[in-house]
């Protein structure tokens, strides 16, 4: 009978410490780490993606860390066809694999993966587009609940995007949204061990604070002024730089972007735990948690698996 192999997974919102607890429990399990933070994937976004240190990614080998380019496409689909190929390889040697990330999207499809749609014409996107921006949200709501009332229940009422991706299932495939949720169920070789870390919310915003401090100081906005010329690439959509952007194009003054990266990463971080707060299985430890007692944990956790 094959040993099991088991993925220690580290979440968490962001500057809470993950990078390094994922590093002292792949040291204590001779593993390697896969990063499935989406925006760490880039090789140009170094700084206010806040990659891990050289140090770091000596310290335990890394798997997905600028690791494609800002002009690539590269899908949550791509990242897990990927990150189970290189599983296999990492399971066929060790027990243990680490990941980390705060992309909860990214973490779920490693851990689930997704439900499967069909392809949807692009035209219907298009006219639910036309149709939001001429008859607004109110409109949205009252199509998908009257097209898929289930589902309506869920969705997130005042997100229009959310709102126009059922629609589009909805009206592409002539049935409602909900009944392809939940309809496969992927197997995967391994068994999760989630590790979650959490603190208090001012705590967290004032580390969050911090570190955009130290973003700008090691050279965020040098970094930021070089990417500009390509600042319509989709990759580039992302707190930290979109400011940034905004400031360059003489719409705010350097020192409200700075504020404005504080304040949107400090929101960012708000949606993260609400995310991961719905995570099944996890163990939640304080940040300020030793690594070794993490470890015992997981010990302890794996051994009885």
């Amino acid at each position: 009978m094959p040993m099991p192999k088991f993925l220690i997974t580290v979440i968490g919102p962001t500057a809470i410490g993950k990078t390094a607890l994922a590093i002292e429990i792949a040291k204590h399990f001779k593993c390697e780490i896969i990063s499935a933070d989406s925006r760490q994937f880039y090789a140009e976004m170094a700084i206010g993606t806040a990659v891990p240190s050289k140090d770091e990614l000596a310290a335990a080998p890394h798997h997905f860390i600028q690791n494609i380019s800002i002009f690539e496409d590269y899908s949550v689909g791509d990242f897990e066809r990927d990150a189970l190929a290189k599983l296999d390889k990492l399971f066929a040697e060790n027990d243990f694999a680490v990941m980390v990330s705060g992309s909860g999207l990214y973490i779920d499809a490693v851990l689930k993966g997704f439900d499967d749609f069909p392809d949807i014409d692009p035209a219907i996107r298009k006219q639910l587009i036309a149709d939001f921006e001429e008859r607004g949200i109110e409109y949205l709501q009252s199509e998908l609940e009257r097209l898929d009332p289930v589902h309506y229940q869920k969705v997130a009422k005042e997100n229009p995007q959310r709102l126009m991706r059922a629609l589009e299932v909805c009206i592409g495939s002539g049935r409602p949204y909900s009944s392809f949720l939940n309809i496969k169920k992927n197997s995967r070789g391994f068994t999760p061990v989630i590790i979650g870390l959490e603190a208090e919310r001012e705590l967290m915003y004032s580390r969050i604070n911090q570190r955009v401090d130290i973003m700008v100081q090691h050279g965020l906005i040098e970094e930021a002024k070089a990417l500009y010329p390509h600042k319509q690439l989709n990759a580039l959509q992302t707190v930290g730089y979109r400011e940034l952007f905004s400031h360059f194009d003489g719409e705010i003054t350097l020192d409200f972007a700075l504020e404005e990266i504080k304040k949107n990463t400090r929101r960012f971080s708000k949606r993260q735990m609400t995310w991961f707060k719905r995570t099944e299985g996890v163990k939640w430890f304080d940040f300020t948690t030793p690594p070794a007692d993490i470890i015992n944990y997981i010990t302890e956790k794996t051994t009885c698996l």
